[in-house]
């Protein structure tokens, strides 16, 4: 009886660690959310959040786009473009956030459940991440609404009308752009926030990659390397399966949106200046740096994993190469004086300054001095190397790797549609 009671009282203790709470972690991002009104923690918290969002994502476009009264200096030809752009990518932003919310929960969602197993320095540096990565979302929208902004001023002031809805022309133009510019920032920031967060999950998993990497400066066992590798490999394959669906979405809209951008200012009499264009160009920059932000943390957390084996593959054949030589009867103080004579430790310092800078966080050459004594027999670490070599963790898409040849793959199909498309619009062969 006692120790099942033992056994509740630690799965209560393991469930307060998971649950959210009003002062946690996470308490100054859900204020956050509940500042921008995507916070659905509740019924009240989920009605205003899918209200807002139909306002200012649905309602707010269509009026924009269908209510003004322009002249010919005013007239904005590509504004379909524009509203139709931000409006697909934040609402598959938004419902994408609604979902992970709601099935995973806060918490689960930016896997703060699973920071109990991590260790103290990888607990304190994803917090700090968390609350830098608040910074970059006001650093990647802020500048775009300061443009935008003296953009939908200057159209209003000089000219530009919307249809008097409120009687006075006046009035009916403030509110008309104070809407306008909440629409484009609420949409600009509910996209950048679902990019930014799989950012931060990503970087967990960095942090994790270099605790991971430890294990090869000491003398563990086999067991425990796989077991440790295998929980890395099933957290990014929860995130690929979390993530798919936008990334590939995301990528598909943004790429028709870029397609259709440059239709239009391609084709025979289409006026094309900063007043009439600008807009275009803000949206289009917006969405490529999302889309960035989604395709660099996916490479590089792929990248990441994959150093695994190049790490595992040095710590083999150190070990193997000491082998070798503790045959000969050497000791262990003239063996290490060897080494270090030898040029692993004592190179030139043209060559350790210059390295340090583009040295992988978790391939790191100094692993090479610490690791070489390993008492794991040779048909171990043959099996360990071949296991990291035949499962290789990163973020996929369906089954396809987000790695850097995919990428470059990417650029490549998304060249020659641009090619193919400027031949039939202007021209180019």
């Amino acid at each position: 009886m006692s120790e099942q009671r033992q056994v509740l009282l630690n799965k209560n203790r393991a469930f307060s660690r998971c649950a959210s709470n009003a002062h946690d972690e996470l308490h100054s991002f859900r204020s956050w959310l509940r500042w921008i009104c995507v916070d659905q923690s509740d019924s009240c918290a989920a009605f205003l959040s899918w209200f807002v969002f139909f306002a200012f994502a649905i309602v707010v476009p269509a009026i924009s786009h269908f209510g003004s009264l322009c002249d010919s200096l005013h007239t904005r030809p590509f504004d379909a473009v524009v509203q139709i752009s931000l409006s697909a990518v934040a609402s598959l932003s938004f419902v994408c956030l609604s979902t992970f919310v709601k099935n995973y929960g806060l918490r689960r969602f930016l896997f703060f459940d699973r920071l109990r197993e991590e260790s103290e320095t990888v607990r304190k540096e994803y917090t700090l991440q968390l609350n830098r990565s608040l910074s970059m979302l006001f650093v990647f929208v802020l500048p775009g609404l300061v443009v935008e902004s003296a953009y939908k001023i200057w159209w209003y002031a000089s000219g530009g009308t919307r249809i008097p809805f409120l009687g006075n022309l006046i009035v009916s133009n403030t509110v008309a752009c104070i809407l306008e510019l909440c629409s484009w920032f609420y949409r600009t920031v509910v996209f950048f926030l679902v990019c930014i967060l799989f950012r931060l999950i990503c970087y967990l998993q960095i942090l994790r990659m270099k605790d991971f990497a430890l294990v090869f400066l000491i003398n563990s066992d086999v067991e425990s390397v796989l077991v440790e590798h295998n929980r890395i490999r099933r957290h990014l394959r929860i995130i690929s399966h979390r993530y798919r669906s936008f990334i590939l979405l995301a990528l598909i809209f943004i790429t028709a949106s870029l397609f259709a951008s440059l239709l239009v200012t391609t084709r025979p009499g289409g006026k094309v200046s900063i007043l009439h264009g600008g807009e275009l160009a803000l949206c289009s920059l917006s969405l490529l740096a999302g889309l960035m932000i989604l395709l660099r943390s996916a490479a590089r957390i792929t990248h990441k994993a994959q150093a695994v084996t190049a790490l595992a593959a040095k710590w083999h054949v150190c070990a193997t190469i000491n082998s070798f030589d503790a045959e000969e009867a050497e000791t262990p103080l003239a063996r290490n004086n060897e080494v270090e004579q030898g040029g692993f430790s004592n190179r030139p310092s043209y060559d350790s300054d210059e390295a340090r800078d583009e040295e992988d966080e978790v391939d790191n050459t100094n692993v090479i001095l610490t690791s070489i004594y390993s008492p794991i027999s040779f048909q171990k670490r043959q099996a360990l190397v071949t296991y990291f070599e035949n499962n290789r963790a990163g973020i996929t898409v369906y089954g396809f790797m987000l790695d850097r040849s995919s990428l470059h793959t990417i650029f490549g199909i998304e060249l020659s549609l641009v090619l193919w498309l400027l031949g039939k619009t202007v021209g180019i062969s």
